[in-house]
């Protein structure tokens, strides 16, 4: 092993932005070398009371023609007025406007998995007792160009909506 750097595993209790992209480095070149560059494009949406407050929001990117939704919360005096709906829809619209052709998420038994099915999702894979007793499901979207929507992100939708 002449000429070989001796490594060690350290375990980050923190870890920094550095250390982040030190870690993806070699993925990310390895990656590049066959045509696929690790550039997510950041998708976010916040859902504010009429005082500005953020009450709600999704959190997600864009890659290789898929929008991943990361996060999605509404908060709870505000959930069953379409809050949700409408943030997905207009997550897909910015993804198709960025060029995707799917979207996916992931979710618990304990959380959501028949939202996102009432808005066409199919569950793509599961992994079960994640956490104990719950199932973590993974579902996925074929997002179609529409035509023109009616309501662009952005515009104000009553609770009465959707």
């Amino acid at each position: 092993m002449e000429g070989r750097a001796v490594l060690v595993v350290d375990r980050l209790r923190e870890l920094t932005a550095a250390d982040r992209a030190a870690i993806l480095a070699p993925l990310d070149e390895f990656s590049r070398g066959r045509g696929f560059a690790w550039e997510p494009a950041p998708l976010a949406l916040a859902l504010r009371d009429d005082a500005g407050r953020v009450v709600g929001g999704l959190i997600g990117e864009v890659q290789w023609g898929w929008l991943r939704i990361d996060i999605l919360a509404v908060a709870e005096g505000h959930r069953g007025g379409g809050w949700g709906r409408r943030l997905v829809e207009d997550a897909e619209r910015l993804a198709l406007a960025a060029g995707c052709h799917s979207a996916w998420v992931d979710t618990f038994s304990f959380q959501s998995p028949g939202f996102y099915r009432r808005l066409g999702y199919v569950v793509f894979g599961e992994l079960p007792d994640y956490p104990a007793g719950q199932v973590r499901s993974f579902l996925r979207k074929r997002l179609a160009a529409a035509g023109s929507p009616d309501t662009e992100p952005g515009s104000v939708l009553s609770s009465g909506d959707s």
